[in-house]
């Protein structure tokens, strides 16, 4: 049976990535769609890439805002914000499971044969203070003389910008090796540090460092979209923990920040009918055991 989830992941990193012409342009695709902020982590400055990526977009809403009012510009630009507060509204932080291309690599790279480890819970507070200072404080306090800021995020951590943008547009433009420095160097060495966590723990960027993930979890408890639980039929035998790519106990709460409703727990692990899913808190959806038995044997 086709997972529909996995096909949604691959056909979400082609859509985010279709340019195809970027061997022969050796630059980045810059027409109209990318205006458009896709829901998932895909670098902007990605050859391939045909949209924008919605950190990008929100730091430089933040690095820019200064300007703006000093040029009597008081419209702020706020399609990104309303971008996002319509997905994290409308399905929470779905996006980091069905979507983002960043996270889909992480959980293809933990399939590698390994001794798996477990990231300790307190480390998933890490990535508030990575958007509060690197996607909002930075951006709009720290300027230059002519009041703006910079993309902190992007230039200083993204571990995708370096795989996506700058190791792919150093092979297309060799020149662009020249300037390779200790930045560069520094950025580089988050994203092998971060790619060897990936064969070892689940999905390691999601549940420390990820600005966007955490924008969207602000939004789980409330979103139309909610998962929910059981607790009468829940005999917490753990399954839903083993299959989690977030290594989350549904049973300690049905709407946790990293819960990213991959909703592996709901069609793989539980077999007891303690999960489910609402829309608009109307129309749950968890069956029984009897139901699970008659669809195994149907």
């Amino acid at each position: 049976m086709v997972d529909i989830r996995r096909l949604i992941q691959t056909v979400s990193v082609f859509l985010c990535n279709a340019w195809m012409l970027f061997p022969f342009t050796k630059n980045i695709y810059q027409g109209k769609l990318k205006s458009v902020c896709v829901p998932g982590l895909n670098c902007y400055s990605c050859p391939a890439a045909t949209g924008a990526c919605p950190l990008g977009s929100l730091q430089t809403f933040f690095a820019g805002i200064r300007p703006s009012f000093r040029a009597g510009s008081y419209h702020l630009g706020l399609y990104v914000i309303g971008t996002l507060g319509l997905v994290g509204g409308l399905v929470g932080r779905m996006p980091c499971a069905w979507v983002c291309p960043f996270g889909f690599m992480q959980e293809l790279i933990h399939k590698i044969p390994s001794r798996k480890m477990e990231i300790p819970r307190f480390l998933s507070w890490v990535k508030y203070g990575v958007l509060v200072l690197f996607v909002i404080l930075f951006p709009l306090v720290i300027v230059d003389v002519f009041g703006y800021g910079e993309n902190w995020f992007c230039k200083y951590i993204c571990p995708a910008g370096t795989l996506e943008a700058g190791l792919p547009l150093a092979f297309l433009q060799p020149h662009l090796r020249e300037l390779w420095g200790a930045l560069f160097y520094g950025k580089l060495a988050i994203l092998v540090l971060l790619l060897v966590l990936m064969v070892y723990t689940r999905r390691p960027f999601c549940r420390v460092l990820c600005p966007l993930g955490a924008i969207y979890s602000l939004f789980n408890k409330v979103s139309v979209f909610r998962m929910v639980h059981y607790p009468d039929r829940c005999v917490r035998c753990g399954e839903c923990y083993r299959n989690c790519p977030m290594g989350i106990k549904f049973y300690e709460g049905a709407n946790q920040s990293d819960c990213i409703r991959c909703l592996q727990c709901l069609r793989k692990s539980c077999t007891y009918g303690a999960i489910g899913f609402s829309i608009n808190g109307v129309g749950t959806i968890g069956p029984g055991p009897k139901e699970k038995t008659e669809a195994v044997s149907g």
